[in-house]
């Protein structure tokens, strides 16, 4: 496989990973005008949008890929449910701010280390992607520790709230670090970096701060749930991209 090479792989794991930024962009954008102050109402904006922005790019690199004639706004907003391939972590409602917090915390850590092994694919575009989305993403896992830390050592009720976030999420986590078929091929041909090498640094970071927090994890070996990348979902999924898709699909062909 040579750099940029369209494979049905690559197109396939370059559209897990713009799904992937656009769904949490979306699951942030939610939070506009009804954060619980208005410093972390802007924060968790600015970071949905250093994550659309990033979908953006990943979206108009599969749109060349793919070559069809749909653009970027197409894959973004025409596709149907079972056609995207997230995590399923970041198809997860808001919840409170502690479910929020839980679910960005669980990303942040593992999107952090991706990144440093991305900068490093033979895929130009990608490398070039990874390089400038880690700067801010070592900031949205500052953000995020320091949250989970904050709640998790502060009231009886925000200690309570946080641990019940992680609990319920956990089962999601286990898919960030399994790779989907196209991630197998692409990491053989020595394309990407196999998730899988992360899982132990991802759990040694989210121990660290776990325990700082007085919080406690899960079962490592817990079972999870899993098919987000190959285009299985949660409910939430469809009920989200309804609203997402709602101009696109009632005024085709609309421009801003």
């Amino acid at each position: 496989m040579t750099a940029n090479q369209p494979t049905p792989a690559l197109q396939h794991y370059v559209l897990h990973l713009a799904d992937t930024h656009l769904i949490l962009g979306q699951r942030l954008g939610e939070w506009c005008g009804h954060g619980p102050v208005l410093e972390q109402d802007i924060a968790l904006t600015n970071i949905g949008l250093d994550l659309l922005g990033q979908a953006t790019t990943l979206y108009e690199y599969a749109a060349t890929l793919i070559a069809d004639g749909r653009t970027a706004d197409d894959l973004a907003f025409l596709r149907r449910e079972h056609e995207y391939y997230n995590a399923l972590l970041v198809e997860q409602p808001n919840g409170d701010f502690g479910v929020t917090v839980a679910r960005q915390f669980f990303f942040d850590t593992f999107q952090q280390l991706f990144l440093q092994g991305l900068i490093h694919s033979s895929d130009v575009v990608l490398a070039g992607m990874a390089e400038k989305a880690l700067k801010e993403a070592t900031y949205h896992l500052k953000w995020s520790s320091e949250w989970i830390i904050r709640l998790g050592d502060g009231t009886d009720e925000s200690h309570r709230r946080i641990q019940k976030a992680l609990n319920e999420l956990w089962m999601y986590t286990g898919e960030l670090t399994t790779p989907a078929p196209y991630e197998t091929e692409l990491a053989e041909a020595g394309y990407i970096h196999n998730p899988a090498t992360l899982r132990e640094r991802w759990m040694e970071h989210v121990k660290q701060v776990v325990t700082e927090a007085t919080l406690t994890l899960p079962p490592a070996d817990a079972w999870m749930n899993q098919g987000g990348k190959t285009g299985r979902h949660t409910e939430h999924l469809g009920y989200l991209l309804t609203e997402m898709q709602y101009m696109q699909r009632t005024y085709p062909g609309m421009k801003w």
